[in-house]
């Protein structure tokens, strides 16, 4: 049995971010043009996150799994073990790598365009600050796509599939919902 856990409106943001970005890293100093619009399609992705973050459906509402520093080293602790709790919707260490990805995003964005702007062209640390960022938000993309494939792995669920039609196993007496 399965429950319905992501909306059509998170998954849609969430392989639209995920290839605003890496288009935008593909075509960095090739296709200004083509890096400029997915640089800008990112932006407003953010946007409506953001928007989406407060109003949406239950698991898209950051008060539903934003949590505090604490409990997320705490969930990091149990994953060393081998003790961390399933969540129906996204753990702790999932929802710190939410939160630090899109604010990564919006300084990458904000740094693109700012760039973009006669106030801004040519300045160095515009430049750096932005280029800084993109690579920090791959390395980031890559430890969010180990951290989905362990979390696959520990508790035997393809969280990729969940992402793509929004699904995921029923929560069992130990799960968090």
């Amino acid at each position: 049995m399965q429950v319905k856990v992501w909306d059509p409106l998170v998954r849609i943001f969430h392989w639209g971010l995920a290839a605003s970005f890496a288009i935008a890293w593909i075509t960095a100093d090739e296709w200004d043009a083509l890096h400029h619009w997915v640089g800008y399609a990112a932006g407003g992705l953010i946007a409506f996150r953001l928007i989406w973050g407060l109003i949406g459906s239950r698991y898209a509402r950051f008060s539903q799994f934003i949590r505090r520093p604490s409990v997320v080293m705490a969930y990091l602790g149990d994953i060393i073990t081998g003790r961390e709790n399933r969540y129906i919707g996204h753990n702790p260490a999932g929802a710190a790598m939410i939160v630090a990805l899109i604010i990564g995003m919006i300084g990458c964005a904000l740094t693109g365009w700012m760039y973009t702007t006669d106030a801004f062209w040519g300045v160095d640390w515009v430049e750096e600050t932005h280029e800084f960022l993109a690579n920090a938000l791959l390395a980031l993309v890559l430890v969010h796509i180990a951290g989905v494939l362990l979390a696959s792995l520990r508790h035997h669920e393809n969280l990729v599939r969940a992402m793509i039609n929004g699904r995921k196993r029923v929560a069992g007496s130990d799960d968090i919902s």
